[in-house]
């Protein structure tokens, strides 16, 4: 049975610019989905990610990280925690529905929706190779290492 194939999609980037899933063609990649730039959680999953990044790099595996946030604030969650990978904004959650990163949450008894902490390995070829929904802030940085080990 064949891999499914990672739902393509083009969204501004931090910087403005536009990026593509499929400008990473022939590259491993870590995309994961956060619900808010520069709160406690997004901050622990980020910050996870840069301090492995030296060696995620080396291997050449990319790391995208995706929230609803504009791209300023995203540009100001970059520069305020030194994070040496792009961040993309999906405002309208499109993205994070085509991944299954978006659903019911709740807070303090009341039900929402909203994006669910999520990470996603996709191959050189664009197949999924993992993807985990509802993770724990620092083990998206896990997942990026376990990439480079193989």
């Amino acid at each position: 049975m064949e891999t499914e194939f990672a739902p393509t999609f083009t969204l501004l980037s931090d910087t403005g610019t536009e990026v593509s899933l499929t400008d990473f063609r022939g590259k491993k990649v870590v995309l994961y989905f956060y619900p808010k730039a520069d709160t406690p959680g997004c901050t622990t999953q980020a910050c996870a990610v840069r301090d492995n990044y030296p060696v995620i790099a080396e291997k050449d595996v990319v790391v995208i990280g995706i929230s609803p946030d504009k791209p300023a604030a995203l540009a100001k969650f970059r520069a305020k925690y030194e994070l040496p990978f792009t961040l993309l904004s999906d405002p309208d959650h499109k993205v994070a529905e085509a991944y299954g990163a978006w659903g019911e949450k709740q807070m303090y008894g009341k039900s929402y929706m909203g994006i669910l902490r999520s990470h996603f390995a996709i191959d050189e070829e664009g197949r999924f190779t993992e993807r985990a929904l509802n993770v724990k802030p620092a083990t998206t940085a896990d997942l990026a290492l376990k990439l480079v080990a193989l």
